[in-house]
């Protein structure tokens, strides 16, 4: 009689999911961007205190965000074809490195005192150029170093890197603001680039070989013509797009609500911006790996945005900064699982010629919302107060996730069952 199949126990789940670590390239790799995404979360809060110290205007907070995400949106159709078609690794060391300029002059700026509000505005545009097209590029570049039947788990091990920053970086950026001012954030910011460009020389990442056919515009028909033919994947473009629309954007008015609504001080903002922080790096560390072995992915993301409204209800309705604290906490279990889980598993139902667009088109369609979303939720705030939209964008989260999964046929018991062909030998994907 044979014998039945063992199933993996819980933390041999868990510990799976860590697998990709073994391989020397993506080490190395996701070293240099732990220590970048530390700047990089340190700059973003240190950003948005300085914007709200020249503006006391959540407006201007909203157009620093749309400023940054609108080329996100905008270059889309170009960006993903980009990164199929040309080196991955030359277009990294392009983007970390103007990346890097841009952090060193608004640092001097700041220094200066000479920085005005205009400045932000420009300098987040232009950032959201190099972002545009960094982000395709550099989740395809993770494919490149893990092969496809890990990229998942090494899309979650990224995540975890970027959630970590978001624990320890607004922490650090509300000491500094607190001891020896804004400018800092900026300086360290600009160096830590210097650590992920040294890990883009050492690493070597075998990229799949493409022949271009038509023009960026062409491929980008192409990529939305595959996409329409794939229920499943519209379902989580749409489940990423609510979150970033309606709960991912109310992270832009965590200022008013220190100042306005809980009467604190940048520490307080800090706190805040910690505590969601916090919540990701939980998420990340403990319920992405566990949910990479559940089989109902809809269940999984729709149950993730449910539970974000919910506490988004509760931060709405908060005037005591630990609760305020506590319900930003629990909104960000939910976020990595909506977002990391869409990205990560686009990309294993994704063909392999095109994995670097429809990334692309999973960014212009979720994080290119947040140009009209920053806006919308900057203005409305200043009319009918934070706390009202942020109760608005909390029913219309929760709503719209809960209508999908009545109406969507079969996605609640939908399974991930991917097909995929590994791009690296197992020798040339542990980096021997």
């Amino acid at each position: 009689m044979s014998n039945p199949i063992e199933r993996p126990t819980l933390v041999q789940t868990y510990t799976r999911s860590f697998d990709p670590l073994k391989n020397r390239n993506l080490r190395i790799y996701l070293g240099g961007q732990a220590v970048s995404l530390l700047g990089t979360w340190m700059q973003a809060t240190a950003q948005s205190w300085v914007v709200w110290e020249l503006t006391q205007s959540e407006s201007s907070l909203g157009i620093v965000v749309m400023l940054n995400s609108l080329p996100l949106f905008l270059l889309a159709p170009w960006a993903g074809g980009i990164a199929d078609r040309l080196n991955r690794r030359m277009i990294l060391l392009v983007t970390q490195t103007i990346a890097m300029l841009l952090a060193f002059a608004l640092a001097l700026l700041v220094q200066t005192h000479l920085v005005q509000v205009w400045h932000i505005y420009t300098f987040s545009f232009i950032l959201g150029v190099v972002a545009a097209l960094d982000f395709p590029a550099q989740q395809a570049f993770i494919g490149d170093l893990s092969g496809m039947r890990q990229v998942r788990q090494a899309v979650t091990l990224n995540i975890m890197g970027l959630q970590v920053a978001r624990v320890i970086g607004p922490a650090m950026a509300g000491f500094l603001l607190k001891a020896v001012g804004s400018a800092a954030a900026f300086w360290l910011n600009g160096i830590s680039f210097m650590f992920v460009l040294f890990s883009i020389f050492m690493v070597k990442s075998h990229q799949q070989e493409i022949n271009p056919r038509g023009s960026g515009r062409g491929q980008f028909r192409e990529t939305l013509d595959y996409i329409r033919t794939q229920p499943r994947m519209i379902d989580l473009l749409v489940f990423a797009a609510l979150a970033t629309f309606f709960g991912f954007s109310i992270f832009n008015l965590l200022p008013a609500v220190a100042d306005h609504v809980l009467h604190g001080d940048s520490q307080t903002f800090g706190l805040l911006a910690g505590a969601s922080g916090a919540g990701a790096l939980v998420s990340t560390l403990f319920l992405l790996p566990l949910s990479q072995s559940a089989k109902r992915i809809g269940s999984i993301v729709g149950g993730a945005a449910i539970w974000m409204g919910v506490f988004y209800f509760l931060l709405s309705r908060s005037t005591w900064i630990t609760l305020s604290m506590a319900a930003i906490f629990f909104v960000s279990l939910g976020m990595p699982l909506v977002l990391t889980t869409g990205l990560g598993v686009m990309q294993l139902l994704a063909p392999g010629n095109m994995r670097a667009r429809i990334i692309s088109l999973f960014t212009m369609l979720t994080f290119g919302l947040q140009p009209i979303s920053s806006l919308f939720i900057g203005y409305a705030a200043e009319i009918v107060g934070s706390q009202t939209i942020i109760m608005f964008n909390s029913i219309c989260l929760a709503a719209g996730a809960a209508l999908m999964l009545i109406f969507r046929k079969g996605l609640v018991q939908w399974e991930l069952k991917p097909h995929v062909e590994p791009i690296l030998s197992e020798k040339e994907r542990m980096g021997h």
